[in-house]
């Protein structure tokens, strides 16, 4: 198998995936212990981190903002915190539909190709595919497992296999 830079947007759509499961999982535990939906977007592993929703806003956002920047396309807009589970869901969809519009054409050639971007305590530039391999996909498989663990730690009886239900 060739790994190239668009071997990222097959895993970007998986972690959606695995995003849309464990929010499914999780909303029909909530509801079986009284707890809204909203309620359970609220949930935290510990006090000072940010919310789930926080989670499920990062992962989306990351996983089509940033091959976006390395391809040099017009960035999608970014979602908030603020979405209900059905918003969350859409976007997620969207997010997705976004994706599978992104071919291997739009992101050849783009390995080195330098993106800077303020990341609010500094402003780094880097090449396109250090950004992609290290930074985003970091950041999005360290904001599913925050959201996994947010749910397992309040009762969510989710598994290992929850993780890969994007296929593998």
């Amino acid at each position: 198998m060739t790994v190239s830079l668009h071997t990222f947007v097959d895993l970007y759509s998986k972690a959606l995936t695995t995003l849309d499961n464990i929010l499914t999982k999780g909303a029909a535990f909530a509801a079986s212990k009284g707890v809204s939906e909203a309620d359970m977007l609220n949930w935290r592993l510990v006090d000072d981190m940010n919310p789930l929703s926080f989670q499920a806003m990062v992962v989306i956002n990351f996983s089509k903002q940033w091959p976006a920047r390395v391809a040099g396309l017009e960035v999608p807009e970014s979602i908030d915190e603020t979405l209900d589970l059905a918003g969350y869901k859409a976007e997620i969809a969207k997010a997705k539909d976004w994706l599978a519009g992104l071919t291997a054409e739009k992101l050849a050639g783009r390995e080195d190709v330098p993106v800077t971007f303020n990341l609010g305590m500094m402003e780094p530039t880097l090449p396109g595919q250090t950004w992609l391999t290290g930074f985003s996909t970091t950041n999005v498989y360290f904001h599913l497992s925050i959201a996994y663990a947010i749910l397992r730690a309040r009762g969510v009886p989710l598994g290992k296999p929850d993780m890969f239900a994007g296929g593998l």
